[in-house]
């Protein structure tokens, strides 16, 4: 099983550890120079943390703690939408395979951790999810070539790339609005280290609704490669350790249904990659 590093909450305090059989194996005081694990990242001392881990014992069993995104205080979030064939077609616009990626930021604020409720705004209540495989970016870089973008990933994780979708029609060329309500949706439970193309090139998405699969499709068929992802973003960015790019969710959404199937306090949410891991979450009114 790959390393699995995480950042929790527990008695007050945000540490990050790895994740292990039985609970977290926190490591922040062992590396008072990493305050974060953005920090862990930028500096790639993600291998310092696997070896330190190896024969300790949990510091943090299960249920005594809470799991917060993985990264918690990313430079960006740049989520990529309408990136499978399919979800270009529930459109129905007429329009052809695009061009060019769509692109949006999200806020660290917007996300909450494995475990933690989705929050349904009294606003408007058209919750809806999208899972989702993230990267977290480990070397920096601009123009980076689409054949180098894996050496600056660090690691994978999962997203539940929430959404209030009257709000992202709310203007023409906008859905920031839509997609920024805090805690509206989730990533993590940890980051796996990313070591092997595969990892990426194989990868399968699914995501469930109280145990029905709704959305199921693998990587692969995605527009735009990651590794295009990649590329593109960086023309006009500089890519920073710790920025997460969220990379793309397959049809099955909760608006695509006829009715609508959003999301209602109850509901329990849960984003699976092999590999990765499983992200899960209820649902709550704010």
């Amino acid at each position: 099983m790959r390393t699995r590093f995480a950042t929790i909450e527990a008695g007050g305090r945000q540490v990050y550890g790895v994740v292990v059989e039985g609970g977290v194996i926190a490591l922040s005081d062992d590396f008072p120079q990493w305050r974060t694990l953005r920090e862990v990242i930028a500096a790639g001392g993600l291998g310092d943390l696997a070896r330190t881990a190896a024969g300790r014992a949990v510091t943090h069993p299960e249920g005594s703690f809470t799991f917060s995104i993985p990264v918690p205080d990313p430079e960006k979030i740049l989520c990529v939408g309408v990136n499978f064939p399919d979800r270009n077609a529930e459109y129905r616009d007429g329009t052809e395979q695009p061009k060019y990626m769509s692109l949006f930021p999200r806020f660290a604020r917007s996300f909450t951790g494995h475990g933690q409720p989705l929050i349904r705004p009294p606003e408007n209540h058209t919750l809806d999810y999208e899972g989702e495989v993230a990267v977290v970016i480990g070397k920096p870089g601009r123009r980076i070539r689409a054949e180098d973008a894996y050496d600056h990933i660090a690691g994978l994780t999962l997203c539940n790339e929430g959404t209030i979708r009257d709000w992202v029609r709310h203007a023409k060329f906008n859905v920031t609005q839509g997609k920024n309500w805090d805690c509206s949706g989730a990533i993590g439970p940890w980051m796996v280290a990313f070591e092997d193309p595969a990892q990426l090139d194989q990868a399968r998405i699914i995501t469930r609704v109280n145990g029905e699969v709704r959305q199921d499709d693998v990587l692969s068929r995605m527009i735009f490669p990651i590794r295009e992802e990649i590329a593109y973003i960086s023309t006009f960015t500089t890519l920073m350790p710790g920025d997460i790019i969220v990379t793309g969710t397959p049809t099955g959404a909760g608006a695509r249904f006829d009715p609508p199937r959003y999301l209602v306090p109850g509901d329990v949410v849960e984003v699976e990659a092999p590999g990765i891991g499983i992200l899960r979450n209820g649902v709550a009114d704010e």
